[in-house]
Protein backbone atom coordinates (compact mmCIF):
# COMPACT_ATOMS: atom_id res chain seq x y z
CA UNK A 1 0.00 0.00 0.00
CA UNK A 2 1.76 3.47 -1.07
CA UNK A 3 1.52 6.22 1.17
CA UNK A 4 -0.42 8.02 -1.35
CA UNK A 5 -3.71 5.75 0.50
CA UNK A 6 -7.02 6.38 -1.02
CA UNK A 7 -9.49 7.78 2.80
CA UNK A 8 -12.88 8.36 2.61
CA UNK A 9 -14.28 10.30 5.48
CA UNK A 10 -17.89 10.31 6.40
CA UNK A 11 -19.01 13.30 8.85
CA UNK A 12 -21.64 15.92 8.71
CA UNK A 13 -19.01 18.87 10.02
CA UNK A 14 -17.86 20.48 7.39
CA UNK A 15 -15.27 22.05 9.62
CA UNK A 16 -13.62 18.93 10.92
CA UNK A 17 -13.78 17.75 7.25
CA UNK A 18 -11.46 20.52 5.86
CA UNK A 19 -9.21 20.27 9.06
CA UNK A 20 -8.94 16.05 8.60
CA UNK A 21 -8.57 16.47 4.40
CA UNK A 22 -5.48 19.50 5.22
CA UNK A 23 -3.87 17.39 7.81
CA UNK A 24 -3.82 14.33 6.00
CA UNK A 25 -2.59 15.43 2.54
CA UNK A 26 0.24 17.41 4.14
CA UNK A 27 0.95 13.19 5.17
CA UNK A 28 0.58 12.27 1.17
CA UNK A 29 -2.59 11.07 1.73
CA UNK A 30 -5.79 11.19 -0.59
CA UNK A 31 -9.04 12.46 1.20
CA UNK A 32 -12.61 12.50 -0.26
CA UNK A 33 -15.01 13.66 2.28
CA UNK A 34 -18.77 13.64 2.13
CA UNK A 35 -21.01 14.71 4.62
CA UNK A 36 -24.23 11.72 4.81
CA UNK A 37 -23.77 7.99 5.23
CA UNK A 38 -26.02 7.23 1.99
CA UNK A 39 -23.10 9.71 -0.15
CA UNK A 40 -20.16 7.64 2.00
CA UNK A 41 -21.84 4.09 0.99
CA UNK A 42 -22.51 5.21 -2.29
CA UNK A 43 -18.75 6.33 -3.28
CA UNK A 44 -17.36 3.44 -1.55
CA UNK A 45 -19.54 0.77 -3.24
CA UNK A 46 -18.58 2.91 -6.76
CA UNK A 47 -15.09 3.81 -6.44
CA UNK A 48 -13.61 1.84 -3.41
CA UNK A 49 -11.05 2.98 -0.98
CA UNK A 50 -7.78 1.91 1.09
CA UNK A 51 -9.16 3.17 4.43
CA UNK A 52 -12.60 4.71 5.89
CA UNK A 53 -13.06 7.22 8.66
CA UNK A 54 -16.85 7.67 9.84
CA UNK A 55 -18.21 9.55 12.35
CA UNK A 56 -20.28 7.19 14.84
CA UNK A 57 -23.52 10.08 14.88
CA UNK A 58 -24.40 11.01 11.31
CA UNK A 59 -27.96 12.87 10.16
CA UNK A 60 -29.22 9.36 8.36
CA UNK A 61 -27.88 6.72 9.52
CA UNK A 62 -25.24 5.74 12.25
CA UNK A 63 -21.83 4.95 11.94
CA UNK A 64 -22.15 1.78 13.11
CA UNK A 65 -24.11 0.63 9.95
CA UNK A 66 -21.57 2.20 8.07
CA UNK A 67 -19.32 0.12 9.04
CA UNK A 68 -21.01 -3.35 8.89
CA UNK A 69 -21.87 -2.38 5.15
CA UNK A 70 -18.61 -0.85 4.41
CA UNK A 71 -17.10 -4.42 5.90
CA UNK A 72 -19.87 -6.26 3.54
CA UNK A 73 -18.77 -4.70 0.28
CA UNK A 74 -14.68 -4.56 1.14
CA UNK A 75 -14.07 -7.29 3.99
CA UNK A 76 -9.88 -6.21 3.80
CA UNK A 77 -11.27 -2.08 4.28
CA UNK A 78 -9.92 -1.12 7.73
CA UNK A 79 -12.45 1.54 9.59
CA UNK A 80 -11.69 4.26 12.19
CA UNK A 81 -14.29 5.72 13.97
CA UNK A 82 -15.12 8.88 14.72
CA UNK A 83 -16.71 9.66 18.19
CA UNK A 84 -17.62 12.52 20.87
CA UNK A 85 -17.45 11.41 24.52
CA UNK A 86 -20.53 10.31 25.29
CA UNK A 87 -20.26 7.93 22.35
CA UNK A 88 -17.44 6.38 23.31
CA UNK A 89 -18.98 2.80 24.03
CA UNK A 90 -20.41 2.49 20.51
CA UNK A 91 -16.94 3.22 19.52
CA UNK A 92 -15.62 0.06 21.92
CA UNK A 93 -18.65 -1.78 19.48
CA UNK A 94 -17.56 -0.81 16.48
CA UNK A 95 -14.06 -1.59 17.33
CA UNK A 96 -15.58 -5.14 18.17
CA UNK A 97 -17.65 -5.55 14.81
CA UNK A 98 -14.34 -4.66 12.91
CA UNK A 99 -13.12 -1.08 13.54
CA UNK A 100 -9.36 -0.56 13.03
CA UNK A 101 -9.12 2.10 16.09
CA UNK A 102 -11.46 5.33 17.31
CA UNK A 103 -10.66 8.73 17.63
CA UNK A 104 -12.07 11.24 19.79
CA UNK A 105 -13.58 15.00 18.91
CA UNK A 106 -12.22 17.47 19.09
CA UNK A 107 -9.80 16.11 16.75
CA UNK A 108 -6.04 15.86 17.99
CA UNK A 109 -3.72 16.42 14.64
CA UNK A 110 -0.95 13.42 16.23
CA UNK A 111 -3.75 11.11 17.44
CA UNK A 112 -5.51 11.48 13.89
CA UNK A 113 -1.76 11.15 11.45
CA UNK A 114 -1.22 7.88 13.82
CA UNK A 115 -4.32 6.27 13.83
CA UNK A 116 -4.29 6.87 9.80
CA UNK A 117 -0.85 5.92 9.41
CA UNK A 118 -1.38 2.33 11.07
CA UNK A 119 -4.41 1.54 9.93
CA UNK A 120 -2.25 2.55 6.08
CA UNK A 121 0.94 -0.16 7.67
CA UNK A 122 -1.47 -2.70 8.69
CA UNK A 123 -3.76 -2.69 4.94
CA UNK A 124 -0.17 -2.41 3.34
CA UNK A 125 1.69 -5.95 5.11
CA UNK A 126 -1.90 -7.60 4.78
CA UNK A 127 -1.58 -7.07 0.69
CA UNK A 128 1.69 -7.82 0.93
CA UNK A 129 1.24 -11.23 2.44
CA UNK A 130 -1.36 -11.85 0.07
CA UNK A 131 0.17 -11.45 -2.95
CA UNK A 132 3.17 -14.21 -0.74
CA UNK A 133 0.51 -16.57 -0.33
CA UNK A 134 -0.29 -16.09 -4.61
CA UNK A 135 2.97 -16.30 -5.32
CA UNK A 136 3.29 -19.54 -3.34
CA UNK A 137 0.46 -20.86 -5.21
CA UNK A 138 1.74 -19.83 -8.28
CA UNK A 139 4.90 -21.66 -6.97
CA UNK A 140 3.15 -24.53 -5.99
CA UNK A 141 0.85 -25.12 -8.90
CA UNK A 142 0.59 -27.29 -11.94
CA UNK A 143 4.04 -25.85 -13.03
CA UNK A 144 6.09 -27.49 -9.85
CA UNK A 145 5.04 -30.88 -10.89
CA UNK A 146 8.11 -30.53 -14.15
CA UNK A 147 7.91 -32.96 -16.93
CA UNK A 148 6.57 -33.75 -20.15
CA UNK A 149 6.76 -37.15 -20.22
CA UNK A 150 3.61 -39.66 -20.65
CA UNK A 151 3.77 -40.30 -17.15
CA UNK A 152 4.16 -36.94 -16.06
CA UNK A 153 1.36 -35.84 -18.17
CA UNK A 154 -0.69 -38.22 -16.82
CA UNK A 155 -0.36 -37.28 -13.42
CA UNK A 156 -1.14 -33.58 -14.19
CA UNK A 157 -4.20 -34.38 -15.74
CA UNK A 158 -5.94 -36.68 -13.09
CA UNK A 159 -4.69 -33.68 -10.03
CA UNK A 160 -6.46 -31.18 -12.53
CA UNK A 161 -9.64 -33.53 -12.29
CA UNK A 162 -9.68 -33.99 -9.00
CA UNK A 163 -8.01 -30.50 -7.17
CA UNK A 164 -11.05 -28.52 -6.78
CA UNK A 165 -13.02 -32.07 -4.96
CA UNK A 166 -12.73 -32.97 -1.39
CA UNK A 167 -12.06 -36.75 -1.86
CA UNK A 168 -9.45 -38.42 -0.20
CA UNK A 169 -6.27 -39.10 -1.87
CA UNK A 170 -3.71 -41.40 -1.66
CA UNK A 171 -0.31 -40.72 -3.37
CA UNK A 172 2.15 -43.33 -3.74
CA UNK A 173 6.03 -43.51 -5.61
CA UNK A 174 9.16 -44.18 -4.29
CA UNK A 175 11.02 -42.06 -2.03
CA UNK A 176 12.00 -38.81 -3.58
CA UNK A 177 9.38 -38.93 -6.47
CA UNK A 178 7.75 -35.57 -5.66
CA UNK A 179 4.60 -36.89 -3.35
CA UNK A 180 4.87 -33.74 -0.62
CA UNK A 181 5.24 -31.71 -4.27
CA UNK A 182 2.18 -33.57 -5.41
CA UNK A 183 0.31 -33.00 -2.29
CA UNK A 184 1.01 -29.48 -2.35
CA UNK A 185 -0.48 -28.93 -6.02
CA UNK A 186 -3.32 -30.91 -5.20
CA UNK A 187 -4.18 -28.39 -2.47
CA UNK A 188 -3.33 -24.98 -4.04
CA UNK A 189 -5.58 -25.94 -7.19
CA UNK A 190 -8.36 -27.01 -4.68
CA UNK A 191 -11.45 -24.58 -3.05
CA UNK A 192 -9.25 -24.96 0.34
CA UNK A 193 -6.11 -23.35 -0.49
CA UNK A 194 -6.56 -19.83 0.98
CA UNK A 195 -7.08 -21.67 4.46
CA UNK A 196 -3.64 -23.29 4.07
CA UNK A 197 -2.11 -27.24 4.42
CA UNK A 198 -1.12 -28.88 7.73
CA UNK A 199 1.88 -31.28 7.05
CA UNK A 200 2.97 -33.85 9.23
CA UNK A 201 5.11 -37.06 8.87
CA UNK A 202 4.19 -40.10 10.50
CA UNK A 203 7.42 -41.86 10.09
CA UNK A 204 9.54 -39.09 12.00
CA UNK A 205 7.61 -38.57 15.17
CA UNK A 206 7.95 -41.41 17.70
CA UNK A 207 4.45 -43.67 17.82
CA UNK A 208 3.93 -42.02 21.75
CA UNK A 209 3.53 -38.57 20.28
CA UNK A 210 2.26 -38.87 17.18
CA UNK A 211 -1.17 -39.08 18.66
CA UNK A 212 -0.76 -35.97 20.20
CA UNK A 213 0.29 -34.03 17.23
CA UNK A 214 -2.47 -35.56 15.47
CA UNK A 215 -5.48 -34.68 17.99
CA UNK A 216 -4.25 -32.31 20.83
CA UNK A 217 -4.24 -32.99 23.92
CA UNK A 218 -5.60 -31.06 27.23
CA UNK A 219 -3.76 -30.47 30.68
CA UNK A 220 -2.86 -33.06 32.68
CA UNK A 221 -3.77 -35.61 29.66
CA UNK A 222 0.05 -37.02 30.21
CA UNK A 223 3.26 -36.30 32.12
CA UNK A 224 4.00 -32.79 30.41
CA UNK A 225 1.16 -31.72 29.88
CA UNK A 226 1.26 -28.39 31.29
CA UNK A 227 -1.41 -27.08 29.16
CA UNK A 228 -4.09 -27.80 26.23
CA UNK A 229 -2.59 -27.80 22.49
CA UNK A 230 -4.51 -28.51 19.31
CA UNK A 231 -3.54 -31.17 17.16
CA UNK A 232 -2.91 -30.99 13.15
CA UNK A 233 -6.65 -31.94 13.01
CA UNK A 234 -8.19 -28.78 14.45
CA UNK A 235 -5.00 -26.86 12.56
CA UNK A 236 -6.12 -27.85 9.53
CA UNK A 237 -9.99 -27.47 9.87
CA UNK A 238 -11.33 -25.89 6.09
CA UNK A 239 -7.79 -26.72 4.70
CA UNK A 240 -5.90 -29.94 4.50
CA UNK A 241 -4.00 -32.42 6.36
CA UNK A 242 -1.06 -34.45 4.26
CA UNK A 243 -0.14 -37.42 6.48
CA UNK A 244 3.19 -38.69 4.86
CA UNK A 245 4.74 -41.89 5.28
CA UNK A 246 0.80 -43.04 6.71
CA UNK A 247 2.06 -46.61 6.43
CA UNK A 248 4.16 -46.37 9.74
CA UNK A 249 1.25 -45.90 11.63
CA UNK A 250 0.60 -48.06 14.38
CA UNK A 251 -2.99 -50.06 14.09
CA UNK A 252 -4.47 -48.11 17.08
CA UNK A 253 -3.83 -44.96 15.39
CA UNK A 254 -5.23 -46.06 12.56
CA UNK A 255 -8.77 -47.06 14.03
CA UNK A 256 -8.90 -43.07 15.71
CA UNK A 257 -7.80 -41.98 12.09
CA UNK A 258 -10.71 -44.04 10.46
CA UNK A 259 -13.37 -43.02 12.51
CA UNK A 260 -12.55 -38.82 12.44
CA UNK A 261 -12.65 -39.55 8.27
CA UNK A 262 -15.42 -41.21 8.56
CA UNK A 263 -17.45 -38.82 10.68
CA UNK A 264 -15.35 -35.89 11.30
CA UNK A 265 -14.64 -35.68 15.07
CA UNK A 266 -12.45 -36.62 17.23
CA UNK A 267 -11.23 -36.06 20.77
CA UNK A 268 -8.18 -34.63 22.55
CA UNK A 269 -6.22 -36.45 24.39
CA UNK A 270 -7.12 -36.38 27.83
CA UNK A 271 -10.80 -34.93 27.12
CA UNK A 272 -14.82 -36.33 26.56
CA UNK A 273 -15.69 -33.33 24.38
CA UNK A 274 -15.77 -34.31 20.54
CA UNK A 275 -14.36 -31.90 18.35
CA UNK A 276 -15.78 -31.63 14.75
CA UNK A 277 -13.51 -30.27 11.79
CA UNK A 278 -13.92 -30.03 8.04
CA UNK A 279 -10.63 -31.49 6.42
CA UNK A 280 -9.67 -32.54 3.08
CA UNK A 281 -6.91 -35.85 3.83
CA UNK A 282 -4.33 -36.49 1.45
CA UNK A 283 -1.61 -39.21 2.30
CA UNK A 284 1.56 -40.36 1.30
CA UNK A 285 3.75 -43.73 1.21
CA UNK A 286 6.63 -45.69 -0.68
CA UNK A 287 6.08 -48.95 0.30
CA UNK A 288 3.73 -51.06 -1.09
CA UNK A 289 0.30 -51.16 1.27
CA UNK A 290 -1.61 -53.62 -0.86
CA UNK A 291 1.36 -55.98 0.95
CA UNK A 292 0.90 -54.20 3.94
CA UNK A 293 -2.51 -54.82 4.06
CA UNK A 294 -1.82 -58.59 3.38
CA UNK A 295 0.75 -58.82 6.12
CA UNK A 296 -1.87 -57.10 8.71
CA UNK A 297 0.18 -54.09 9.30
CA UNK A 298 -2.80 -51.52 7.24
CA UNK A 299 -6.65 -51.58 8.04
CA UNK A 300 -7.80 -52.85 4.72
CA UNK A 301 -11.09 -50.05 6.02
CA UNK A 302 -9.05 -47.24 6.46
CA UNK A 303 -7.21 -47.55 2.99
CA UNK A 304 -10.35 -47.29 1.44
CA UNK A 305 -11.15 -44.38 3.33
CA UNK A 306 -7.67 -42.62 2.26
CA UNK A 307 -7.64 -44.44 -1.45
CA UNK A 308 -10.94 -42.77 -2.94
CA UNK A 309 -8.33 -41.45 -5.89
CA UNK A 310 -5.32 -42.87 -6.17
CA UNK A 311 -1.92 -41.02 -7.35
CA UNK A 312 1.06 -42.80 -8.47
CA UNK A 313 4.30 -40.93 -8.94
CA UNK A 314 6.65 -42.53 -11.76
CA UNK A 315 10.45 -42.91 -10.91
CA UNK A 316 12.86 -40.90 -12.37
CA UNK A 317 14.40 -44.10 -14.25
CA UNK A 318 10.79 -44.31 -16.24
CA UNK A 319 10.85 -40.47 -17.14
CA UNK A 320 14.30 -39.94 -18.16
CA UNK A 321 13.16 -37.27 -20.94
CA UNK A 322 12.32 -35.40 -18.13
CA UNK A 323 15.58 -34.48 -16.52
CA UNK A 324 17.16 -31.70 -18.69
CA UNK A 325 14.12 -29.68 -17.70
CA UNK A 326 14.69 -30.59 -14.15
CA UNK A 327 18.40 -30.33 -14.34
CA UNK A 328 17.48 -26.43 -15.52
CA UNK A 329 15.14 -26.02 -12.90
CA UNK A 330 17.19 -26.66 -10.25
CA UNK A 331 19.98 -24.74 -12.35
CA UNK A 332 18.39 -21.81 -12.13
CA UNK A 333 16.93 -22.31 -8.67
CA UNK A 334 20.24 -23.23 -6.94
CA UNK A 335 22.55 -20.68 -8.86
CA UNK A 336 20.22 -17.93 -7.62
CA UNK A 337 20.06 -18.88 -3.77
CA UNK A 338 24.12 -19.23 -4.01
CA UNK A 339 24.46 -16.23 -6.20
CA UNK A 340 26.52 -18.15 -8.82
CA UNK A 341 26.77 -17.43 -12.40
CA UNK A 342 26.29 -21.06 -13.42
CA UNK A 343 24.46 -21.43 -16.45
CA UNK A 344 24.45 -24.58 -18.25
CA UNK A 345 25.38 -28.64 -17.87
CA UNK A 346 28.07 -29.96 -20.17
CA UNK A 347 27.39 -32.39 -22.67
CA UNK A 348 29.35 -35.40 -21.24
CA UNK A 349 27.63 -34.20 -17.59
CA UNK A 350 24.25 -34.08 -19.23
CA UNK A 351 24.77 -37.65 -20.88
CA UNK A 352 26.11 -38.90 -17.32
CA UNK A 353 22.57 -38.03 -16.07
CA UNK A 354 20.43 -39.29 -18.67
CA UNK A 355 22.41 -42.48 -17.98
CA UNK A 356 22.22 -42.59 -14.55
CA UNK A 357 19.34 -44.76 -12.71
CA UNK A 358 18.34 -42.20 -10.08
CA UNK A 359 18.18 -44.76 -6.88
CA UNK A 360 17.08 -41.78 -5.41
CA UNK A 361 15.06 -40.20 -7.92
CA UNK A 362 13.95 -36.56 -8.30
CA UNK A 363 15.61 -35.47 -4.79
CA UNK A 364 18.90 -37.26 -6.00
CA UNK A 365 19.02 -35.36 -9.01
CA UNK A 366 18.43 -32.18 -6.85
CA UNK A 367 20.93 -32.97 -4.67
CA UNK A 368 23.88 -33.67 -7.24
CA UNK A 369 22.87 -30.67 -9.00
CA UNK A 370 23.23 -28.15 -5.99
CA UNK A 371 26.33 -29.80 -4.89
CA UNK A 372 27.63 -29.21 -8.56
CA UNK A 373 26.62 -25.65 -8.21
CA UNK A 374 28.43 -25.09 -5.11
CA UNK A 375 31.79 -26.51 -6.06
CA UNK A 376 32.21 -25.51 -9.81
CA UNK A 377 34.37 -22.45 -10.78
CA UNK A 378 32.71 -21.64 -14.03
CA UNK A 379 29.31 -21.03 -15.67
CA UNK A 380 29.19 -25.23 -16.57
CA UNK A 381 29.15 -28.04 -14.61
CA UNK A 382 31.13 -30.63 -15.44
CA UNK A 383 30.76 -34.48 -15.42
CA UNK A 384 33.26 -35.09 -12.70
CA UNK A 385 31.51 -32.55 -10.56
CA UNK A 386 28.76 -34.54 -10.25
CA UNK A 387 28.47 -37.34 -7.47
CA UNK A 388 26.00 -39.90 -8.32
CA UNK A 389 25.17 -43.32 -6.09
CA UNK A 390 26.27 -46.42 -8.57
CA UNK A 391 23.21 -48.20 -10.00
CA UNK A 392 21.01 -50.52 -7.58
CA UNK A 393 23.03 -48.45 -4.63
CA UNK A 394 20.95 -47.05 -2.08
CA UNK A 395 21.67 -43.45 0.16
CA UNK A 396 24.58 -45.01 3.29
CA UNK A 397 25.66 -47.56 1.22
CA UNK A 398 29.65 -48.10 0.58
CA UNK A 399 30.75 -46.43 -2.86
CA UNK A 400 33.64 -48.96 -2.72
CA UNK A 401 36.96 -48.01 -2.98
CA UNK A 402 37.61 -44.12 -3.12
CA UNK A 403 39.51 -41.57 -5.45
CA UNK A 404 42.01 -39.18 -4.35
CA UNK A 405 41.63 -35.66 -6.55
CA UNK A 406 44.17 -33.42 -5.48
CA UNK A 407 43.16 -29.43 -5.63
CA UNK A 408 44.68 -28.07 -8.70
CA UNK A 409 44.53 -31.29 -10.75
CA UNK A 410 42.95 -30.73 -14.41
CA UNK A 411 39.74 -31.44 -15.39
CA UNK A 412 40.99 -34.34 -18.36
CA UNK A 413 43.32 -35.83 -15.64
CA UNK A 414 40.61 -35.89 -12.75
CA UNK A 415 38.53 -37.45 -15.19
CA UNK A 416 41.23 -39.75 -16.41
CA UNK A 417 42.08 -40.61 -13.14
CA UNK A 418 38.26 -41.84 -12.17
CA UNK A 419 37.99 -43.59 -14.81
CA UNK A 420 40.73 -45.54 -14.69
CA UNK A 421 40.02 -46.43 -11.43
CA UNK A 422 36.50 -47.37 -12.45
CA UNK A 423 37.86 -49.84 -14.83
CA UNK A 424 40.76 -51.40 -12.20
CA UNK A 425 37.29 -51.81 -9.94
CA UNK A 426 35.79 -53.57 -12.72
CA UNK A 427 38.47 -55.75 -13.77
CA UNK A 428 38.98 -53.95 -16.96
CA UNK A 429 35.08 -54.50 -18.05
CA UNK A 430 34.62 -51.07 -20.03
CA UNK A 431 30.83 -52.10 -19.74
CA UNK A 432 30.68 -52.65 -16.08
CA UNK A 433 32.55 -49.80 -15.81
CA UNK A 434 30.29 -47.22 -17.13
CA UNK A 435 27.68 -48.84 -15.87
CA UNK A 436 29.27 -47.62 -12.42
CA UNK A 437 29.92 -43.97 -13.44
CA UNK A 438 26.68 -43.35 -15.18
CA UNK A 439 27.78 -42.84 -18.49
CA UNK A 440 27.55 -44.59 -21.55
CA UNK A 441 29.98 -47.46 -22.95
CA UNK A 442 30.30 -45.41 -25.52
CA UNK A 443 31.68 -42.10 -24.12
CA UNK A 444 34.23 -44.44 -22.20
CA UNK A 445 35.46 -45.99 -25.22
CA UNK A 446 35.92 -42.95 -27.08
CA UNK A 447 37.57 -41.16 -24.77
CA UNK A 448 39.95 -43.32 -22.31
CA UNK A 449 41.31 -47.41 -23.23
CA UNK A 450 41.88 -50.25 -20.34
CA UNK A 451 44.43 -49.19 -17.99
CA UNK A 452 47.84 -49.72 -19.29
CA UNK A 453 47.16 -50.46 -22.77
Amino acid sequence: MPQRAEILLVDDEEALCTAAEKILAKEGYRVTSVNTAADGLAKFEREGYDLLITDLMLPDLEGIQVLKRAKELRPTVEVIVITGHATVEKAVEAMRLGAYDFIEKPLDRTALVKAVSKAVEKQRLAEENRQLREELHQQRGEDALIGNSEGMVAVKKLIRQIAATDVSVLVQGESGTGKEVAADVLHNLSLRRDKGIVKISCAAIPETLLESELFGYERGAFTGAAGSKPGKFELADGGTLFLDEIAEMSPQLQAKLLRVLQDGRFQRLGSTKDIQVDVRVISATHVDIHQAIAEKKFREDLYYRLNVVHVTLPPLRQRSEDIPLLTEHFLKKYAARMRKDVRTVAAAAMEQLLNHSWPGNVRELENAIQRAIAVVAGDTIQSFQLVLLPSGSAAGQSFGPSVTIPIGLPMAEAEERIINAALTHCDGDKEKAAKLLGISSRTLYRRFSKPGS
